[in-house]
């Protein structure tokens, strides 16, 4: 050991001894922080399949992979992070003697081979990590860039260690083989071998880059534990936990049904809670639980949730990575009151930090600095008079759509997050929209947004050449309930699916029933909206009158079919909630397999060129993708898919109550889907939702009347292009149009799927 390796061996453990201190405690702080959140005894297990998802979505990359230009280069970049760890830590023997190598594997060939891999997988992953930030740069695209309002500092930084780190595990083993230290295969140093017949035969060299390799990485420990906001970095920690903690232990991402509201860790009775004690959504940061503060922390700023945002890309000032990215340094800056012990009523007053709460009043109160004070007394919404953390606009903007949360590679939660913040505003502040103020009303008093009477929820059947079959008492035989939904009831539009679907079932032989006027809102606009009484309120009328009606049945044969996403997934995956267990398919997935079975037959084939929407509760909540294209075919026509579509589809702009809201800010979202797809060229554009017809229909008119697309486009659902083929057909079996006018169909396919519910 010479006086260069023993002043570098000291230099490099004084330095560690720091980097690791200032690491360790931030490590405590940020801990602290995080359990300054609501309990959620909701994520405490099952242990094997959380743990199952962990390792197949760090393993395999199965979230990253979403984005798979980014996806094998941030997973170089991990791994060499991960194993990366041994051969930063062997740097502290390699100071002190050149020569140093692992006991057992240090000279075993399999390892050496890692050890390069991990070496140029590192390198090469940091600066291709780079060079795709600099090629999505805010300053090239503007707001359409999914790293607008994203830390670049921090992020360069983090690369940079990436890379330096990478050529430092190069370098040392390169100048171990120049000085013959190192005399390994060329299999497993067909970089570095090469490379150091270049190099001085010097083993000083093999310290220099070691300590080299080990102060960027004690650089890099400093900084992050310095600074408990910089997602970009800590996520290396955290995303391991946040993905073990994700609301589904199956694997699934937080979509389909909201999360329940609670409050102290247990599901919130409204008939039984005290607005005193309890949670009513989120009015605070620290109303959040642990597990999104959790979420909060984990947050890279990678942008992917910003660039699929409905809101985002069209103008509206909501971006869930901003939103997300806000209420971390809101919390981080926070943290030091609510550590002190305080905390602040509805009022804004002081009911914490008193003096007759705590005997060392002062000293906690000293210990807050002036900024944590000040943070406190913001509010977590309001507009820029206020100084609010989050904007009215952007709480507002959301569509519920989920494209953030299917994107996210952490697994954030963005949806319940934001429905959270909208229940305290619309439950404990009365502050809300006002368009949302008459669609409340009439859903507690009319039972549909629409405020209709009940006893026209059958004015849909007139017109009809057979009878509607309507529950009275007795389902017989009846095979499924026929769930009408609220649009299907009333609006006119939804109107011609509804009959669609009963004559096709009709056609099929298919023994179903409808409640009629006992039929009311399943709830999904108010609880959307943040009304959870409301909807508790039309939920638990609706399971009563539901299990009523399958009294008797056992749970496997209580089956509804739905014409509306938004009712489907409601009754599917949050009915279970209050007491309503049922078999729920949609109208597209029963349709598919009466086709499948040739109880329905499409003759004769819709030749027409057909684009196809995805409901954002059909596709993106619920995973149906399959059957509306399969009927697409099945009726004869040509699907031209947009560019956008199944999970990464665009939202219609009709979710989270938004189709009762004004969109006064930006580009309307419908026109944006409108205008993508009239792209495709299409001669109608076809869609499975009641909500997502009326809105493309209302698009398409508006760019129809500005002459910017052809007056023979419509909208239908792919009910009606069913219907028409197997009318078609029942029209040739009887020889009213002549064969050679039509074409002789499409094949389909053998074997069915089962449904999604």
């Amino acid at each position: 050991m010479g006086a260069l390796q023993l002043t570098l061996g000291i230099i490099g453990v004084a330095v560690s001894l720091v980097a690791w201190g200032v690491f360790l405690s931030g490590v405590v702080r940020m801990v602290r922080i995080i359990r300054l959140g609501q309990p959620d005894a909701t994520r405490n297990g099952p242990f094997a399949p959380r743990m199952r998802t962990l390792v197949v979505e760090f393993v395999a990359h199965t979230r990253m992979a979403k984005f798979r230009s980014v996806a094998p280069w941030h997973w170089m970049v991990m791994w060499g992070f991960l194993l990366g760890s041994a051969v930063l830590f062997e740097a502290y023997g390699e100071i002190f003697d050149p020569a140093f190598h692992w006991l057992l594997i240090g000279t075993w060939a399999p390892w050496l081979l890692l050890v390069e891999l991990l070496g140029i997988g590192t390198v090469v992953g940091g600066v291709a990590l780079a060079i795709i930030r600099q090629r999505n740069h805010p300053r090239r695209a503007d707001r359409v860039s999914r790293f607008a309002g994203s830390s670049f500092k921090s992020a360069y930084f983090v690369e940079a260690v990436v890379v330096v780190e990478g050529l430092g595990i190069l370098g040392v083993k390169a100048f171990k083989q120049a000085s013959g230290l190192e005399e390994p295969p060329l299999w497993t140093s067909f970089v570095t071998a090469p490379i150091s017949t270049l190099l001085p035969s010097e083993p000083d060299w093999v310290s220099i880059m070691a300590i080299t390799k080990l102060l960027s990485g004690m650089l890099w420990l400093i900084v992050v534990g310095k600074n408990l906001t910089m997602g970009v970095a800590w996520h290396r920690f955290s995303a391991f936990v946040n993905i073990y903690f994700k609301r589904e232990d199956d694997g699934g991402v937080a979509l389909g049904a909201l999360k329940p509201m609670m409050s102290g860790g247990k599901v919130l009775d409204l008939e039984e809670a005290d607005p005193d004690t309890d949670v009513f959504g989120v009015g605070k940061v620290e109303d959040f639980t642990w597990k999104g503060l959790l979420d909060f922390s984990t947050c890279t700023e990678c942008g992917r949730c910003q660039s699929q945002c409905p809101a985002w890309n069209t103008g509206k000032p909501l971006s869930p990575k901003l939103l997300i990215t806000q209420l971390r340094d809101h919390a981080f800056a926070k943290a030091p009151y609510l550590l002190a012990g305080g905390s602040r009523d509805v009022a804004g007053d002081e009911v914490g930090l008193t003096e007759d709460k705590y005997a060392d009043y002062q000293k906690r109160l000293e210990s807050i600095d002036v900024l944590a004070m000040a943070e406190s007394e913001r509010p977590l919404i309001g507009g820029v008079d206020e100084n609010g953390v989050i904007d009215p606009e952007v709480l507002w903007s959301c569509t519920s759509c989920g494209a953030c949360v299917e994107q996210c590679p952490v697994d954030i939660e963005h949806v319940d997050h934001i429905v959270d913040m909208r229940r305290y505003q619309v439950m404990i502040e009365s502050n809300f929209p006002s368009e949302l103020g008459g669609m409340f009303k009439n859903l507690e008093n009319k039972g549909n947004p629409w405020g209709q009477n009940a006893k026209d929820r059958l004015a849909w059947t007139e017109g009809l050449d057979f009878e509607v079959p309507v529950f009275d008492g007795d389902l017989d035989d009846t095979e499924y309930l026929f769930w009408v939904g609220c649009a299907g009831a009333f609006e006119d539009r939804a109107k011609k699916t509804t009959r669609a679907v009963a004559e096709l079932l009709h056609t099929a032989g298919v023994k179903y029933a409808v409640l009629g006027p006992e039929e009311s809102c399943t709830g999904d606009p108010a609880r959307r909206a943040g009304n959870e009484f409301l909807f508790q309120m039309l939920a638990q009328q609706n399971v009563e009158v539901l299990n009523s009606v399958f009294e008797g049945r056992e749970p496997g044969k209580r089956k509804i079919v739905v014409s509306c996403a938004h009712c489907f997934n409601t009754l599917a995956n949050e009915y279970p909630q209050v007491g309503g267990q049922y078999e729920v398919v949609h109208h597209t997935q029963l349709l598919n397999r009466l086709v499948r079975e040739r109880r329905l037959v499409p003759v004769a084939p819709v030749t027409e060129d057909i684009t196809y929407h995805d409901p954002c509760y059909l596709g993106r909540h619920n995973k149906v993708y399959e059957a509306p294209r399969e009927l697409v075919g099945a009726s004869g026509a040509a699907l031209r898919e947009m560019p956008r579509h199944e999970e990464r589809s665009m939202c219609c702009g009709a979710g989270g109550a938004r189709m009762w809201m004004e969109e006064r800010i930006g580009k309307r979202i419908n026109l944006d889907r409108v205008d993508e797809a009239l792209g495709t060229a299409p001669s109608k554009i076809a869609t499975g939702c009641p909500f997502c017809r009326v809105m493309l229909t209302d698009g398409l008119t508006a760019r129809q009347n500005e002459k910017a697309a052809p007056a023979h486009v419509e909208v239908v659902d792919v009910a009606q292009l069913l219907l028409t083929a197997v009318r078609h057909g029942k029209a040739l079996e009887r020889g009213d149009i002549p064969t050679d006018e039509v074409g002789s169909g499409t094949p389909l396919p053998d074997e069915d799927k089962s449904p999604t519910t």
